[in-house]
């Protein structure tokens, strides 16, 4: 009876905070640091294959150059191929959904068990010379392997915000290295996904954590990114025509990004009323339209990264009429790509399209800088297409070249664009009351 009223019995652990526990805070961030280094070697090695395969294929290949009539056939092999991972290999498709979602993944559905069908399917999609470009991929792939991660590490358990969380931290690592910007998928998270959940704070340093890890990583093998991608001479004054211009442009960029989504919409329509279930039939026959289009017009192929620079210099030689047919096919082939199947994403080839239409412009109106005509609607263009005006402003102003006087010009665009967006809404909503 002594012993046991001399004992002291072992106080219980105080209870801990998981959202402050030291121990818990240093195993996440060290989870957080794993997958940005998984996701930003995978991202490497797959760009970099990526990379060589189309240029063996297609950019240093003289006799595809010198016999034309490869590329409908090349197309249509690959399509075929895309179409069968699709049947055979439960590959996934970005088909249902917006511009948006190609950007966001599957989300809580990701699957890494279709991740093989995925990865063949992403790679045959990006060589296939489909209007899109690798981001949509990126996005898929990096998002199947933070779930096998997740999975197999038993990291975030039953909590859906942290799970998404960590698969957020997963693509700022890799999108931060191959854009070459080590804030851009900060902003991009905060708009898309963090902003408004549940512990938004803490998920924005794991954000930021595995953002700067993949860029540094990325930036450390010199493998060239995105950033000064198509590169313009700032404006060295801010002149008030410049704002007129800027406001106007904002409007231009909204109309092409609301050609895009209707572009979705009813390309979408006929595509799932013509070929439902049937993915095979559904890609060939959009292959046979881009294959066409190919053949005549070689610049209209892929995501148009590499074409831009082509034209960029000399643009007076293809005209204004052309540029403009250029930049509207662009869209039209980006919605028939990822309406019938072909994985990808939209940010380039909707700069494809706005680039053109700018320098369009600016063959019609050679006195206004070519920066602002050309940057000004690109920021239009996809503040409206992502809905997202950080994201837009930062990544053409890390794509071209902005100093603050071109930065300022680039948000007048984009807020022109959120409140035309807006006023396309309100009209949408009193159009579906009335009817």
């Amino acid at each position: 009876m002594a012993d046991v009223q001399g004992s002291k019995c072992p106080a219980e652990p105080p209870e801990i905070d998981e959202m402050t526990s030291m121990p818990t805070t240093t195993t996440r961030l060290l989870h957080v640091i794993l997958i940005a280094l998984i996701a930003i070697s995978f991202a490497t090695i797959f760009l970099v294959v990526y990379s060589l395969l189309n240029n063996a294929i297609w950019f240093d290949n003289d006799f595809i150059a010198t016999n034309r009539w490869m590329i409908p056939v090349l197309v249509l092999v690959f399509s075929l191929a895309i179409g069968l991972c699709q049947k055979y290999l439960n590959a996934p498709t970005a088909i249902e959904g917006s511009i948006v979602d190609t950007l966001k993944g599957n989300g809580e559905k990701a699957d890494y068990r279709t991740f093989p069908g995925a990865l063949l399917s992403s790679l045959l999609s990006l060589l296939s010379g489909a209007s899109i470009g690798p981001e949509g991929t990126i996005v898929l792939l990096v998002g199947d392997i933070s779930s096998f991660v997740r999975n197999k590490l038993k990291i975030a358990g039953e909590s859906a915000d942290e799970s998404l969380g960590f698969d957020i931290a997963a693509l700022a690592s890799a999108f931060n290295g191959i854009v070459g910007n080590v804030l851009f998928t900060g902003i991009f998270a905060t708009e898309f996904q963090v902003g408004g959940k549940t512990n938004a704070f803490r998920f924005l340093i794991w954000n930021l954590l595995a953002g700067a890890i993949g860029f540094i990583f990325y930036t450390s093998l010199g493998i060239p990114s995105f950033a000064e991608m198509i590169p313009f001479p700032s404006i060295t004054e801010l002149k008030f025509v410049y704002v007129i211009y800027a406001i106007i442009l904002g409007v231009l960029g909204a109309l092409l990004a609301v050609f895009a989504g209707l572009s979705m919409q009813k390309i979408g329509t006929i595509m799932e009323k013509s070929f439902h279930d049937k993915p095979i039939q559904r890609i060939l026959a959009a292959g046979i339209v881009i294959a066409t289009i190919g053949y005549f017009f070689p610049n209209l192929l892929f995501s148009g990264e590499k074409q831009i620079h082509t034209i960029l210099q000399n643009p007076q030689e293809i005209g204004i009429v052309m540029l403009l047919i250029m930049a509207v096919l662009k869209i039209l082939l980006l919605a028939l790509s990822l309406k019938s199947g072909y994985l990808g994403g939209p940010i380039f080839p909707i700069l494809f399209s706005a680039t053109m239409t700018g320098l369009a412009l600016n063959l019609a109106f050679p006195g206004v800088p070519s920066s602002i005509l050309v940057m000004c609607i690109e920021t239009g263009t996809m503040t409206l297409a992502l809905g997202a005006p950080l994201t837009a402003i930062l990544l053409v102003a890390v794509v071209g070249t902005s100093n603050p006087y071109m930065l300022s010009l680039l948000v007048l665009s984009a807020v022109t664009a959120m409140i035309l967006s807006l006023v396309f809404k309100k009209k949408k909503e009193q159009s579906s009351q009335a009817s």
